[in-house]
């Protein structure tokens, strides 16, 4: 707990239910009385600014991701894990330009074509029907299905792979993700991914799962060599767990978003050419992935505190993109806006590779579903929404449309 000037306390607790709706109010507190936070009872520090947000993320050397990125998993150690999320340079360098040659920018491209056609079928089977699930039936379907069609995970496993997937993020109070259901879920993908690499040893495919046992990497001393088994299987893990979630959670704050702004949401179907400003609007103004964490490798000074090396600290991109510093009138959704950058996909060398892809699903996923419903209601009584420290969205989302 933090006593601000004013000698009033102020609490956040990143595990706390209340906040996961509308975590704004108290982050507005913590970027105006507290902009440098200290929480006693979970061991780390925040901060809530754009300013502060930015400068962590782009100086990787003091604030490390090697020791964890979500608040639970952090500690003393480094992670145990080939997973680039979780190195630093030069080992993240050398895994992330392995992993960039897939997301080139031709290769998204050629995606959008399959991306329409899933977004159409999807959309096309809810015809008729005075509403549907925007999250369960759609949103979430669209991300898993890509990935799983570039990674090349059969069509029969994809529904289960899915469900795991949603599983890994289940969250138990006081302990957060750290619990035998989410470790449960984790080892499951673990093994699924791993199996289909070792088939793909004797059967190899045209797929991502395929490229991966045949890739190189090249060492800082200049020597090359193939991945291992293990690095080719949390390579996996990550592009499916990463490249389904935060999609599935965007597209679910486009839901409620638009339809809390039906005026904008009337302009986007009237005009598809605005949709890829309003994704970058949606991505400020609700960051499905609200809190990322960092360790320090050095003292650090901010705010007239130092804190120690080996200190942990969250990075707020959520109140980040509502930092009234950065963003005039930050509470208010505005389509129109213009906007040079924020951080919802990180900075630096942790920007989220995937982000031309999930930019690319989420304008299609809008002008299909503009072009076949440009106006629903949502039903907030019989929403889910899905939380942990890390991310925030809806789960299930069910919305009614004109008959």
């Amino acid at each position: 707990m933090t006593t601000t000037a004013a000698g009033e306390p102020l609490t956040w607790d990143p595990f706390e239910a209340s906040y996961k709706t509308d975590p704004h109010p108290i982050w507005r507190r913590l970027r105006d009385e507290a902009p440098l936070y200290r929480n006693d009872q979970y061991d780390f520090w925040a901060v809530s600014r754009f300013a502060d947000v930015m400068a962590a993320s782009l100086d990787p050397r003091t604030f490390s991701s090697a020791h964890g990125t979500v608040l639970e998993l952090m500690g003393e150690n480094e992670l145990g894990t080939t997973q680039m999320i979780f190195k630093d340079q030069p080992e993240h360098t050398v895994y992330r330009r392995l992993v960039s040659r897939a997301f080139t920018v031709r290769r998204v491209a050629e995606l959008e074509p399959q991306i329409r056609a899933l977004c159409a079928e999807l959309l096309d089977a809810q015809r008729g029907r005075q509403g549907f699930d925007y999250v369960a039936d759609f949103g979430a379907l669209v991300p898993a299905n890509v990935i799983a069609m570039l990674l090349g995970v059969p069509p029969a496993d994809r529904p289960e792979v899915r469900e795991v997937i949603d599983t890994i993020f289940h969250l138990e109070p006081g302990v957060g993700m750290i619990n035998d259901i989410s470790i449960t879920a984790m080892a499951k993908l673990h093994g699924y991914i791993r199996d289909q690499l070792v088939e793909r040893r004797s059967q190899p495919r045209d797929d991502m799962l395929s490229d991966l046992l045949t890739a190189e990497v090249a060492e800082p001393d200049g020597t090359r060599r193939r991945l291992t088994l293990e690095e080719s299987t949390d390579f996996g893990i990550l592009l499916v767990a990463a490249g389904t979630e935060t999609v599935a959670r965007l597209l679910g704050w486009a839901g409620v978003t638009l339809a809390a702004h039906p005026d904008q949401r009337a302009e986007l179907a009237g005009d598809p050419e605005l949709i890829p400003q309003a994704i970058e609007e949606l991505l400020r103004y609700e960051a499905p992935s609200p809190v990322n964490g960092r360790w320090t490798t050095a003292p650090v000074r901010l705010y007239g505190t130092e804190l120690p090396a080996g200190s942990k600290i969250l990075m707020l991109t959520g109140s980040a993109g509502r930092d009234e510093r950065m963003f005039p009138d930050a509470d208010r959704f505005d389509i129109h806006r213009t906007l040079d950058q924020h951080v919802t996909f990180g900075y630096g060398i942790h920007f989220c590779l995937g982000a031309a892809l999930a930019r690319l699903e989420g304008r299609v996923a809008l002008e299909e579903t503009l072009r076949r419903f440009p106006e629903w209601d949502v039903d907030h009584e019989h929403s889910e929404f899905l939380f942990t420290s890390t991310v925030r969205g809806y789960s299930r989302l069910p919305i009614t449309v004109p008959g």
